[in-house]
């Protein structure tokens, strides 16, 4: 059984999610202590408990220490099964945490899946379902699997109440790729989506992306959000390359100017076209696992942050893979996979 400090590194659950997603593709159990270490309230969440029990339906799992709060779970999977699964975090806790956790398992199962999961979409803390479906599923079918992504019903933080669906078409082993180059430019589109505020909001967004980002008129798009239980507001700034595609995103909150949400997503966004680099800060830390799964490819990407590299060190406790930093200049940074 291997033995995980979640104290380590970065100390959140992004170690716990990476431990249970490899823990089922090669069947080896795990115990994990002082789980979410680094956070203000340590210990399981509902969003981590969710994934703990997505993780033990699809595996048939024994697991020990599942419940609100605890510090310390062992996790003992058997075999993972495709098919048709509903989990539902019941709060604005992300359902992209929860998909994070059992995709893996399920892109290399015997047969396709459905997931439907509920709860947050677009949470400040977790990659939002637009970032998910734009930037890091379409890199992931390079690899071999098939995904299927609707979202029914958007849930913004703090109310929640969001729905996705995803089919999975897997793949018995995933074909390495290189992602070293972003290509021509494409598309650049800049969007406002709006959930129960004024559209007065969207306008000032929209404005802030047009001055900053010389972004034309054609770019700018409106998104009226009218399924989604609470109010909610967020900019997406989407980039889409021959290669790769990056969304930036700002993230509305109450008291916080129109202009200073923009404002940050166009900032993320500067700091990516700077660095030459491919893969963002956050797809990188999203395609570690896959790239590692695939067993050899590289990519470039801006410094990897603490998150980044511990996730590469539960990653090297399952698998017997090296994953090497090289720094090729200022902001620009090769990943490989021996």
């Amino acid at each position: 059984m291997k033995h995980i400090d979640g104290s380590q590194g970065e100390g959140g659950g992004q170690i716990l999610r990476t431990a249970l997603a490899l823990s089922m593709i090669t069947g080896e159990p795990f115990r994990i202590e002082n789980i979410r270490a680094g956070r203000k309230k340590p210990g399981l969440m509902r969003q981590h408990l969710t994934c703990v029990q997505a993780a033990k339906s699809i595996s048939s799992a024994e697991v020990r220490g599942d419940k609100i709060g605890s510090q310390e779970l062992e996790f003992v999977p058997h075999t993972v099964r495709g098919g048709e699964y509903h989990f539902s975090v019941g709060t604005a806790g992300s359902t992209s945490l929860v998909f994070q956790a059992v995709l893996p398992a399920l892109i290399l199962a015997s047969k396709p899946s459905t997931l439907t999961l509920e709860g947050g979409t677009h949470n400040p803390l977790a990659p939002p379902f637009s970032f998910i479906e734009k930037s890091f599923a379409p890199i992931l079918q390079r690899m071999g699997p098939r995904l299927e992504m609707t979202i029914e019903r958007f849930g913004f933080f703090p109310a929640g109440g969001g729905k996705v669906s995803i089919h999975i078409e897997p793949k018995k082993t995933l074909k390495p790729i290189d992602l070293l180059e972003r290509g021509k430019l494409c598309l650049q589109l800049g969007e406002s989506f709006l959930s129960h505020i004024d559209i007065n909001i969207a306008e000032r967004e929209l404005n802030t992306i047009r001055k900053k980002m010389s972004f034309a008129a054609s770019e700018l798009k409106t998104r009226q959000v009218k399924n989604s239980p609470g109010p909610g507001n967020l900019v997406a700034i989407t980039l889409e390359y021959e290669h790769v595609t990056e969304v930036f995103i700002g993230f509305g909150e109450k008291g916080v100017p129109a202009e200073t949400v923009a404002t940050r997503a166009c900032q993320y966004a500067k700091e990516y076209l700077r660095s030459d680099a491919p893969v963002g800060p956050y797809l990188a830390d999203q395609l570690l696992l896959p790239f590692a799964l695939a067993g050899s490819g590289s990519f470039k990407t801006v410094k990897p942050n603490l998150h980044c590299t511990t996730n590469m060190d539960i990653i090297k406790m399952f698998l017997d893979v090296d994953l090497k930093i090289t720094k090729e200049k200022d902001f620009l940074y090769r990943v490989d996979v021996v």
